[in-house]
């Protein structure tokens, strides 16, 4: 039996829509926060969410594609279709889930404060009294947090981290407020003239971000996440990357992160 050219011409066509390579994950990130997300001396993305991301492409069956993005910028360009996700170190919170849908928590972490070393503050109270001055970074939970909860002391708000950090080398303020895992690696690079309070002032949750119209994708996405914690993929991110915090706050008897 002869088959007919407009026939074959058909099955091909439906060959090759079934054997389409699917679409690649696109995601954002700031590649500006190391160990979650920084470039790598040989060029590439690196850390914590990069290899998060890796893992949830290959659980997708879908090629990954990494677009850094200043962290500003990562919610525009996910309403804007050109990123499919956010894995960022972003904070879930309340004002943001009105633009975004957040996956389940990823990670706990919390606002911590670092101190001058010779100083006598270990808690909240402690810097909330007349006549401290208390850093804070621009526009962080940091300083959300400060304009909540510190009634008497002087809140000093400063654009750049480093430039926090200084004020508290040079004994300038009382602490600075700023979240756990960068406290740590400021006091541990200022040993001389700071030290870390991690016990968290306040927790936050990291998490995911997608488009509130992409449900199936979110599905997904949680169901990754459950699953890579089962694996125990969370925990050896943390040996990897963050050892020496994974320690301190073993030490402190803090839970960890993730």
């Amino acid at each position: 039996m002869k088959i007919r050219p407009h026939l074959l011409l058909i099955f091909a066509l439906c060959t090759t829509s079934l054997t389409a390579a699917p679409s690649p994950l696109k995601v954002g990130m700031d590649l500006s926060y190391p160990p979650f997300e920084t470039i790598g001396t040989d060029g590439q993305p690196t850390g914590i969410s990069v290899d998060l991301a890796r893992g949830l492409s290959a659980y997708l069956q879908r090629p990954l594609e990494i677009e850094n993005i200043p962290f500003a910028g990562l919610i525009p360009a996910l309403k804007s279709g050109k990123i499919d996700i956010i894995i960022s170190s972003m904070t879930a919170t309340p004002e943001r889930a009105k633009a975004v849908a957040f996956s389940e928590p990823y990670l706990t972490t919390g606002l911590a404060a670092l101190v001058p070393k010779d100083s006598t503050t270990e808690k909240l109270s402690d810097m909330d009294r007349e006549g401290v001055v208390i850093a804070v970074r621009q526009g962080t939970t940091g300083e959300v947090f400060a304009r909540k909860n510190l009634k008497n002391a002087r809140i000093l708000v400063i654009e750049k981290e480093n430039a926090c950090v200084l004020e508290v080398v040079q004994g300038k303020v009382a602490a600075f407020i700023y979240d756990q895992m960068s406290v740590f690696r400021n006091a541990k690079r200022n040993s001389d003239t700071t030290r870390a309070l991690l016990a968290p002032l306040q927790q936050e949750h990291w998490a995911a971000a997608l488009r509130q119209e992409d449900t199936a994708l979110l599905k997904q996405v949680n169901a990754f996440l459950q699953k890579y914690r089962d694996d125990g993929e969370f925990e050896r991110l943390a040996d990897k990357y963050l050892p020496e915090e994974k320690a301190a706050f073993a030490a402190q008897g803090i839970p960890f992160v993730f």
